[in-house]
């Protein structure tokens, strides 16, 4: 039976060529994440906000409307009301109320006290005070602050510091861009966030880890191959793994995108970005980062290389 091919066995795209644009792009997208992130900022969610969820169950279908309005009328300020799984299933989000722990409490008897108990079965109630929230926060940001550093470590260890730094600043971009998703799109930003941020590190590096891995077999094999022609054969011979574990990826993404409802919707979004941005980033941008911190010192031809290529005139021997 013959296997499925998505990229030809001889495929040769000059990816290094296109490093002329996939540099300033991420630039572009880096800097604009980071200016939103400091001027609009993140949507944060309860997690780090502090506030009550609340998840209900009704007898019959949902009346969102009905919901809506009975916790508008106990005067809680923002509250977000959302239908997710079943059409029986409802969720409640009511930001922190001034008073400490004890009021948040007062929330959930309050809206126990609005609703019958023989109508809605309330399946979930959560209490994140503002003390939690700012623990939460800063757990969050050294989890994935530790995790970078460790992982450059291990790939400087198993290769060298270029790959080492090529693959780090390759996910930061990674994380930055997804960071600036969320504050575009305005998705809510929790707990649930910061592990899709941390599977995308985890996906973009072992994407990159899996090219840097034929980059090095190829630099003992091609000695005296240009760096730029080394790397673009090396990522084409590795083109045909990564399209399809991504595609296959995000096959699955979409589909939890569509049917898993709406409470892990925001988490499905980001995924799926940060797989197309983690794939994308792993042929454009983690190769060509070794050309700009000269693997090769030695290595003198590969510009005037390009440039011949791109004028139609053969290399020089």
């Amino acid at each position: 039976m013959a296997l499925l091919r998505l990229v030809p066995d001889d495929t040769k795209i000059r990816f290094m060529w296109l490093r002329k644009v996939s540099f300033p792009l991420a630039i572009v997208l880096g800097l604009g994440s980071i200016a939103l992130f400091f001027t609009v900022g993140l949507n944060y969610g309860i997690d780090f906000k502090g506030g009550t969820v609340i998840e209900m169950k009704t007898q019959g279908p949902a009346d969102v409307a009905a919901i809506r309005s009975t916790m508008s009328d106990l005067n809680l300020g923002d509250v977000q009301v959302q239908q997710f799984g079943g059409e029986d299933e409802v969720l409640v989000r009511i930001e922190e109320q001034p008073g400490g722990e004890l009021a948040q409490q007062a929330v959930v008897a309050n809206v126990r006290d609005a609703f019958a108990e023989d109508q809605v079965d309330f399946r979930r109630i959560e209490v994140v005070g503002p003390r939690v929230s700012e623990e939460l926060a800063r757990a969050g940001v050294i989890g994935v602050g530790v995790s970078l550093i460790a992982i450059m470590f291990y790939i400087w260890f198993r290769f060298e510091w270029q790959f080492a730094l090529g693959a780090i600043l390759t996910t930061f971009n990674d994380v930055l861009i997804t960071i600036g998703l969320f504050v575009v799109l305005r998705l809510d930003f929790s707990l649930s966030s910061i592990a899709a941020v941390l599977t995308i590190i985890g996906y973009s590096l072992n994407d990159t880890v899996v090219v840097y891995d034929r980059i090095r077999e190829n630099l003992r094999r091609y000695k005296k191959m240009s760096l730029t022609d080394l790397l673009d054969q090396s990522i084409n011979e590795t083109l045909s793994r990564t399209t399809m574990t991504s595609l296959t990826t995000l096959l699955a993404l979409f589909a939890l995108y569509a049917f898993g409802g709406e409470v892990i919707r925001s988490f499905t979004l980001a995924m799926i970005f940060g797989i197309a941005i983690g794939t994308y980033s792993s042929i454009f941008l983690a190769a060509p980062f070794l050309i700009l911190f000269n693997l090769r010192s030695n290595d003198k031809s590969d510009d005037e290389t390009a440039d011949k290529q791109e004028t139609g005139a053969a290399p020089a021997a």
